[in-house]
């Protein structure tokens, strides 16, 4: 187990485990489609995450980089198909991650947010916007700061 997970309960710990996952697919979907493209490019940043991450992180990456891609495929067929109804349920998990951060310690919390606003710039470009090059869409401009999680180092 993580160091830093030791005073969460196993519901708080899946739920930090899961969050690259809910991540990708909120950002993959937000224009109402979820393409390979951005599918490969979360499995892709997880795996290069596994290698070159802050060391903190480097065991947690490592961890939810094992079958990542099932684990997104999976997830994806739990959740609602229309956009709309996925971001809202997508974004009620991911509200749940204040409190376990305030049990993290805090640097930890901090690093961890970052790297999920990394992950989802990261997939908001990998499909581009208009020409398709390292720009962000409409729908995902709304979500790439992760508006529903609030920034640990804030409190």
């Amino acid at each position: 187990m993580i160091r830093e997970f030791e005073k969460l309960t196993s519901a708080e710990i899946e739920l930090l485990h899961k969050a690259p996952v809910l991540v990708s697919i909120l950002i993959a979907g937000a224009d109402g489609k979820i393409d390979n493209k951005e599918i490969n490019r979360a499995i892709s940043l997880t795996e290069a995450k596994q290698k070159r991450t802050r060391s903190s992180l480097l065991a947690f990456y490592t961890e939810v980089g094992t079958d990542f891609e099932d684990k997104i495929r999976i997830v994806i067929q739990s959740l609602p198909p229309k956009a709309d109804k996925r971001t809202a349920a997508i974004s009620e998990m991911l509200i749940q991650l204040e409190s376990i951060f305030k049990k993290l310690n805090s640097q930890f919390a901090k690093e961890f947010y970052n790297s999920l606003r990394e992950i989802a710039t990261e997939i908001a470009e990998s499909s581009g916007g208009v020409l398709g090059m390292k720009t962000i869409g409409n729908e995902e401009a709304l979500l790439v700061n992760l508006p529903m999680i609030k920034d640990p180092a804030t409190f």
